[in-house]
């Protein structure tokens, strides 16, 4: 007798479906032993480093005995720093950070694109392009940021300059979140859980989604980067790494 398909039925056989893919796999011994047994991560409080977390149990299972978390400052691009000097070996970070560091001759390699964009650009009422931005005010951390280099380059792919067009306003004391709330400038770039928080409380409207608008959505926001001599001399080891963390 046959049993009836219920959606629980089916959840829980899609579940276990999931599940084989998180054991380890046995295919792996066929590469051979890992170059080291030793992984060093960075530790950081930033929201997009979490998944490196829980990756530990999945690093172990992939033969690394030694998953260290390595504390770094809380500056986002610290960690490119850390890995270029060989303190950690991967790190999860913006593109646009990669991209400045390997510029500048930062001994780097990209190896995985991790997720598209997750900024999204909050504007008060009446401002519904990035066009609509020419005269008014942007709130960011700080020039020269990941938030203001994103609007930057978002501006001027429409047609505006962004030194002369749009009015960039800085406040070491107050984030710009609480600067759009409180009315003082006009538009700033929200990162999770800022844009969730926004929602909720019904402030601001939306004008460009990272994740869904072209030409962005099409960029990965973050990547993941290794230290050269790490990537030239553990080719297994980085199979491996990457493949759970990414």
């Amino acid at each position: 007798m046959s049993t009836p398909q219920t959606r629980r039925r089916f959840l829980t056989t899609l579940s276990l479906a999931g599940a084989v893919g998180i054991l380890p796999p046995q295919v792996l011994a066929a590469e051979g032993d890992l170059e080291t047994t030793t992984v060093r991560l960075p530790k950081s409080p930033g929201i997009c480093i979490a998944p490196g977390y829980l990756a530990e149990g999945l690093l172990r299972a992939e033969g690394f005995t030694d998953v260290r978390y390595v504390d770094l400052p809380e500056a986002t691009a610290i960690p490119i720093e850390a890995v270029a000097r060989g303190e950690i070996d991967f790190n999860l970070n913006y593109s646009i950070n990669y991209v400045s560091a390997i510029a500048s001759g930062k001994p780097v390699t990209l190896l995985a694109g991790v997720h598209v964009g997750c900024y999204e650009l909050f504007a008060r009422e009446g401002i519904r392009t990035i066009a609509d931005l020419k005269g008014r005010s942007v709130g960011v951390g700080a020039v020269g940021s990941v938030g203001s280099l994103l609007v930057t380059m978002m501006a001027a792919h429409v047609g505006l300059d962004p030194a002369k067009d749009i009015d960039w306003v800085t406040d070491p004391k107050v984030k710009p979140i609480e600067l759009f709330v409180q009315g003082k400038v006009d538009a700033f770039l929200g990162f999770p859980p800022e844009p969730q928080d926004l929602r909720a409380r019904q402030i601001g409207n939306v004008i460009v989604n990272s994740a869904l608008d072209r030409p962005w959505s099409e960029y990965f926001c973050c990547m993941v980067g290794a230290n050269q001599e790490y990537v030239r001399n553990r080719s297994r080891s980085i199979r491996s790494t990457t493949r759970r963390r990414c």
